[in-house]
């Protein structure tokens, strides 16, 4: 039955923080998001052979959405599985799991202009080719709307969320809406402190989305996102902490749109601040992270706001 399908977060390191992917014990298996090169063989492995399973017996690999920490073990967990699982992903973030030079060109277009770092595209052609565990074509492309059944009575259905980036989803387990978002509910953020989107309309409606049709029993999230005291969630939200992230990470995005759109409408300035050309944005939110630790949250989001004020101006 739907309603008796088991959830198992798996858990690989990765330097500061932890990649999160979920096993669904489903007729046919299916793992939510893959961390990098070497989370299936040292994390995801171990910890499902702890749960009495085997790798190999992976029939669905579910992508959330194309960013490195959440592809980067998709190659290597699809060979570990004989390359018989299906790799899903959305068609707008397919060409993040095809070549390891899109993430290069997606960080010189966006945060790299305003980090200011000349060894910036050698860093991140090094850091893809180390965390990437190879470049591939997805076996299913969706778009939103789609059933993917898990056998038995299984099913999973697509929706498509974005805003975090292009094609982000949501995976919803049908029958208990467990609800898979990867990265797409930030709240505060997470290691950096900040939240951290390409597209903020689009953020806003997928975050009301969720909250207003889809309503999940259990919300299951890429990363321990932190509350306003910075005390950090766990990754699996039941109901009532899944409306209360929601919640707040609505009303977080209105704090941050309402800054930088006072910041805009005031005009950049470039400055010697570490925030630059947003420091008016971090000084009136109180944000004293770091906004050149990767992956720059700040700089994505601020300059998603400065797309948008500059497309409606």
């Amino acid at each position: 039955m739907a309603q008796d399908v088991k959830i198992h977060p798996l858990v690989s390191p990765w330097g500061r923080f932890g990649l999160y992917s979920f096993f669904i014990d489903a007729p046919e298996p299916a793992i939510v998001d893959t961390g990098i090169a070497c989370s299936p063989a040292e994390g995801m492995a171990p910890a499902l052979e702890a749960l009495g399973f085997r790798i190999e017996d992976v029939r669905w690999i579910l992508l959330t959405h194309g960013h490195i920490d959440h592809i980067g073990g998709a190659h290597a967990l699809w060979e570990l599985t004989g390359r018989r699982a299906q790799v899903v992903i959305h068609e707008a973030d397919a060409h993040l799991l095809r070549s390891r030079q899109a993430h290069v060109d997606e960080y010189l277009s966006v945060r790299g202009q305003y980090l200011h770092d000349p060894d910036g595209a050698a860093k991140q052609t090094a850091t893809t080719e180390a965390v990437i565990s190879g470049e591939m074509e997805p076996t299913m492309l969706v778009r939103g709307g789609e059933k993917l059944s898990l056998g038995g009575d299984v099913t999973v259905s697509v929706h498509s969320v974005p805003g975090h980036t292009a094609g982000s989803v949501a995976y919803v387990v049908e029958g208990q809406n467990s609800v898979f978002v990867g990265d797409a509910v930030q709240v505060h953020g997470a290691a950096n402190g900040f939240p951290g989107y390409e597209d903020p309309d689009a953020y806003r409606s997928s975050l009301q989305y969720l909250r207003d049709e889809i309503r999940p029993e259990h919300l299951y999230l890429g990363h321990p996102y932190r509350r306003a005291d910075g005390v950090a969630y766990g990754v699996e939200l039941d109901r009532v902490q899944a409306a209360e992230a929601l919640r707040e990470s609505v009303d977080i995005e209105g704090g941050v749109r309402g800054a930088a759109h006072r910041c805009l409408c005031g005009g950049l300035r470039e400055t010697d601040s570490a925030y630059s050309p947003f420091a008016p944005v971090a000084e009136e939110l109180g944000y004293e992270g770091d906004p050149t630790l990767e992956p720059s949250p700040f700089f994505t989001s601020l300059h998603g706001y400065r797309t948008q004020f500059t497309q409606k101006s």
